[in-house]
């Protein structure tokens, strides 16, 4: 009889796991997720991600090819001057042309002043457990084609003006920052995906100043009395014709103003 039971439970869970097959969960995935979730080697083909992204920021194809510079972060310091070979801040201002951003480990990076981005840029946080904190947090200025996916972005803090490196490897100003987990300031063709923001001094995501042709989808917005603000002001003439996709992202708890 025990025998017997042994065996029927056997199969019942073979049936189980049978119903839990991987086409079976990507039945229930959006179609971002279905187009790399999809793809079991996604972990050696992590440039195929720019090929998953919809609305305003179409496809990114400027972020794949034979010419994109692989780099892999190892150590979570930050110098904001003079960033060190191996810390994320090297790899978004040091690196000429395309790179992909990936990360050794899990790690936990404290921003000493606001982080710019290089045109060309994609940060791949899949597999990994990345929380970026600190001073500012992340600056897209004057820049286009970057993909942001799989970051844990929060408790970012107001700076006052100072000088940091910024793309091309030249120092550049900064005036005032108010503490927003990502600020695009003129920014172009921009995709923030399947990222954590929360508790941050100001808000979470600014778009600001002509910025446009940006996709925010998958992330996780919470703990946040200003969620994300689109447009510098009401009567910004330069953003009138904004476009921005938002799309299967989540809001809350504790989100009060600010979303669209």
């Amino acid at each position: 009889m025990a025998t017997t039971l042994s065996c029927c439970f056997t199969v019942a869970l073979f049936m189980v796991i049978l119903m839990e097959s991987p086409s079976s969960c990507l039945a229930n995935m959006n179609v971002i997720d279905k187009c790399w979730r999809g793809n079991l080697l996604w972990q050696s083909q992590r440039q195929q991600l720019a090929k998953c992204s919809v609305g305003f920021v179409s496809k990114m194809i400027n972020n794949i090819g034979k010419d994109v510079v692989k780099y892999k972060v190892i150590d979570p310091f930050d110098d904001p001057l003079s960033p060190k070979s191996g810390t994320l801040r090297y790899g978004t201002t040091m690196i000429k042309g395309k790179v992909c951003i990936t990360f050794k480990n899990s790690m936990t990076i404290t921003l000493q002043r606001p982080l710019l981005l290089s045109s060309f840029t994609a940060i791949d946080g899949r597999g990994v457990d990345v929380h970026i904190t600190g001073a500012g947090c992340l600056l897209v200025y004057q820049a286009t084609d970057i993909i942001i996916h799989g970051l844990r972005i929060h408790h970012c803090k107001a700076q006052p003006p100072s000088t940091v490196m910024g793309p091309n490897a030249k120092v550049i100003p900064l005036g005032l920052m108010d503490g927003d987990a990502l600020r695009l300031v003129t920014a172009r063709t921009v995709w923030i995906d399947h990222n954590t923001l929360y508790e941050c001094q100001d808000g979470l995501l600014d778009v600001t100043h002509s910025s446009t042709n940006i996709t925010v989808s998958n992330n996780w917005f919470r703990n946040q009395e200003k969620v994300m603000l689109l447009g510098h002001d009401d009567g910004h003439l330069r953003d009138k014709n904004m476009k921005v996709t938002i799309i299967f992202n989540h809001f809350g708890p504790n989100c009060n103003q600010r979303m669209p």
